[in-house]
């Protein structure tokens, strides 16, 4: 393939992509209806459902204008030869094959950010605010980004620099070991994640001794789910917004609840909660998914294996000359279609799986207790109850509500 042709399908690709995810967009805000569910009437009143709809309405233009925004932007860039550009200036202070391509990805970064940074502003401090959700400061927005900076200078920076060391080093076999790597950093992250990451940006504190407390560890020991320790996460400091999960493999397992999962929940619908999560363990999820991604992460870099030399890549990109920093980024676009496709498969199996959490919990805790949880959560998140069907089947992890409760009964 020429540097042309490849030029010309990268840009039906991003715009297809554009396209096909605004039509999905398009189809779900269509696909909302004006009247209240049955199921959830008694938690939802008609000015609060007319809110929840209202929320996605807004939510949906500015997705759009965000969409649109970052399109026009990577559209230039491939039309004008704008990476290619970049790779020519900053080869003027540096050729080292390992630090010119992170000196790039780190300018690049640093221009996304600021790019996205007033999307990012007007989403909590605006939209968020608007409709009751964010808690979120200033202050707490700073140190977040700051921190966040710093995590990802070390980690993807760090992860970057040992795949660009095996490029250059091994050649098309760099896949494999490069892949050895991220298996073991993915079962760091999912053992260690909640003892090092997470303290970083929110308090962990141990559930106080009660009702709750010793109900949960008596579900825990009734159905042989080894928990180190039961925490409670301050999520209220930057949303309203509840959720709960459990991280860690062995006997490092810790279970993390939201303090605003606590704040509008009973005892019953908590361990009913807890139940659901306990679930994805018991059925394996949990091990499935980590080899599911292992097999997935194997297949793109396999593909990237076969790409990553190619000079007409870095061509196309408006590089004078090859460039494996260029050559990344034309792969993850000409991969795109693919890993949506993926993206698809892994939803279904994710949904899957959150059926079966539900009959677990269901099972050994109190399914109505559940299914209230499940409500009072749509309504406080206001969820759209009614997302089209492709909406669903091309982004949703977790089934809608409704089929959720359907299939409860």
């Amino acid at each position: 393939m020429t540097s042309d042709w490849i030029l010309n399908l990268l840009l039906i690709l991003v715009s297809s992509s554009f396209l096909l995810g605004e039509l999905l967009e398009w189809l779900n805000l269509r696909h909302m209806r004006t009247e209240l569910p049955e199921e959830v009437a008694g938690f939802y009143d008609a000015e609060k459902y007319r809110k929840s709809q209202e929320y996605h309405r807004e939510l949906n233009r500015f997705g759009l204008l965000q969409s649109l925004f970052s399109f026009i932007v990577l559209l230039i860039m491939l039309l004008t030869g704008g990476f290619g550009w970049l790779d020519n200036v900053l080869r003027q202070y540096t050729t080292h094959p390992v630090l010119l391509p992170l000196v790039f990805f780190a300018v690049l970064g640093l221009a996304s950010e600021l790019l996205s940074l007033p999307f990012q502003w007007y989403g909590t401090f605006v939209i968020e605010e608007k409709y009751g959700f964010n808690r979120t400061t200033v202050k707490t927005f700073i140190t977040d980004k700051l921190k966040g900076y710093v995590l990802g200078a070390l980690i993807g920076g760090g992860l970057l620099t040992v795949l660009l060391y095996l490029i250059n080093r091994l050649g098309p076999d760099f896949w494999i070991w490069f892949l050895l790597v991220a298996a073991a950093f993915m079962l760091m992250m999912n053992i260690f994640y909640t003892s090092w990451i997470l303290p970083l940006f929110n308090r962990l504190t141990p559930l106080p001794d009660g009702e709750l407390k010793t109900k949960i560890e008596n579900l825990a020991q009734k159905v042989g789910f080894p928990v180190k320790n039961i925490l409670v996460m301050d999520g209220s400091k930057r949303s309203s917004k509840a959720n709960a999960f459990f991280s860690g493999l062995g006997k490092k397992k810790k279970i993390v609840l939201f303090d605003t999962l606590i704040d509008k929940h009973t005892v019953d619908e908590l361990v009913a909660v807890l139940a659901h999560e306990i679930g994805h363990y018991k059925k394996r999820h949990i091990v499935l998914g980590y080899a599911v991604s292992v097999l997935q992460m194997a297949f793109v870099l396999f593909v990237l294996s076969r790409m990553v030399f190619s000079e007409e890549l870095s061509y196309a990109l408006g590089g004078s000359t090859y460039a494996v920093h260029l050559n990344l980024i034309a792969f993850v676009i000409l991969f795109s279609p693919i890993s949506a496709l993926t993206g698809v498969a892994l939803n279904a199996l994710s949904r899957k799986h959150e059926y079966e959490a539900d009959a677990f919990a269901a099972q050994t805790a109190d399914a109505q207790a559940l299914a209230t949880a499940l409500k009072k959560l749509s309504v406080d998140n206001l969820s759209n109850l009614y997302p089209h069907p492709l909406y669903v089947w091309a982004h949703y992890s977790h089934p809608p509500l409704l089929n959720r409760l359907q299939r409860l009964k």
